[in-house]
């Protein structure tokens, strides 16, 4: 009689540690390329078509980035399971302290300046909606990009302004028109012409009880390929600067770049402030909201403040016809002589 223990094939001595082997190869190919991610994010790797595109799309490599951690811990592969969590903290670093407002959100004392910034998608994005959201939203200031002489009439037509009365507008038949719309006086008029051809325009404006505000509807070009990067680095170079002395600055609207972006970065160190990432609100999205787009949606569209001035919200709204959310941000200024 045969027993059926020695009936059974036995393993090669050999193919439990092959298997081993093999196992840890994976998990460290599963986690080089989220090591690599996470380099270029967090030093300012991203260089030219694709990487300046894709890096946009951090917040969801991260999210992905916790598969290789919870594959090595439960395989025990304590190496892989260290570099993946080293790999995790570098992601939580650069992308928790949007989604946690700031203490001094709302440290200024003077008034409150309530702002709106919307991209208009060659002027077809409803404009009943856009004068609803700025009566409901009380706004003061309005920066619209992807202003067209169509956009222009119709804003007009759904009495935009008979609530923000003065404006500097210079719509036109492409992507590059701009304008600001205002519930308050607004001098010294203009626009200033990016290196990539698009306007952005600019006005200084009185707010009663605060400094002089000066107002810019930004509108870097996008970047959508080898061409185009050159243009969309050099548009966001040529932002201005905040003035800490000066009247206090405000960039309002599509930017065609994330937080994740060294050159959207750069361009906060000349004194401003992200108002969603003071709000906690840096991890929502702006861009696309359209029917036609079906891929994960991305935060292009800013409000920055110079660091005088406090954030109270931000919110988000979807605006018909348009590819872009509109983003409302209420603002608290310094006072006067302050």
């Amino acid at each position: 009689m045969i027993s059926t223990e020695e009936s059974l094939p036995r393993a090669s001595p050999a193919a439990a540690p092959r298997r081993r082997r093999w196992l840890t190869v994976l998990v460290w190919t599963l986690i080089a390329p989220f090591a690599a991610w996470a380099a270029a994010r967090v030093f300012g790797l991203e260089s030219g078509y694709p990487t300046i595109q894709l890096i946009a799309f951090t917040p969801y490599v991260a999210v992905l980035s916790l598969v290789p951690l919870a594959l090595a811990v439960l395989t025990k592969r304590i190496w892989p399971a260290v570099a993946a969590a080293v790999v995790a903290v570098a992601f939580a670093a650069c992308l928790l302290p949007r989604w946690i407002a700031d203490t001094d959100a709302g440290v200024a004392a003077g008034p409150r300046l309530r702002v709106m910034t919307v991209n208009m998608l060659y002027g077809q994005a409803d404009p009943d909606q856009i004068v609803r959201l700025v009566r409901d939203g009380a706004v003061d200031l309005l920066a619209v990009q992807e202003y067209t002489e169509e956009g222009h009439t119709a804003l007009r037509a759904a009495g935009l302004e008979e609530t923000l009365p003065d404006s500097v507008t210079y719509p036109r038949a492409d992507a590059g028109g701009s304008a600001v719309y205002s519930r308050f006086p607004l001098a010294d008029k203009g626009y200033r012409q990016l290196p990539g051809g698009f306007m952005q325009a600019h006005a200084r404006v009185q707010v009663p009880g605060a400094p002089e505000v000066y107002v810019e509807s930004a509108h870097p070009c996008a970047p959508m390929g080898r061409v185009s990067d050159a243009c969309w680095l050099a548009d966001l170079a040529a932002q201005p600067a905040a003035t800490p002395s000066g009247p206090v600055n405000l960039l309002m609207g599509d930017f065609n770049s994330t937080l994740d972006h060294k050159a959207f970065r750069r361009v906060l160190t000349k004194g401003y402030h992200d108002a969603a990432d003071v709000a906690g609100a840096g991890l929502s999205t702006s861009w696309p909201y359209d029917n036609r787009w079906y891929f994960p949606s991305v935060t292009l569209d800013h409000i920055l403040a110079d660091e005088r001035v406090g954030v109270r919200k931000v919110v988000l709204h979807r605006v018909a016809g348009s590819d872009h959310r509109a983003v409302f941000a209420e603002l608290v200024l310094p006072k006067a002589g302050g």
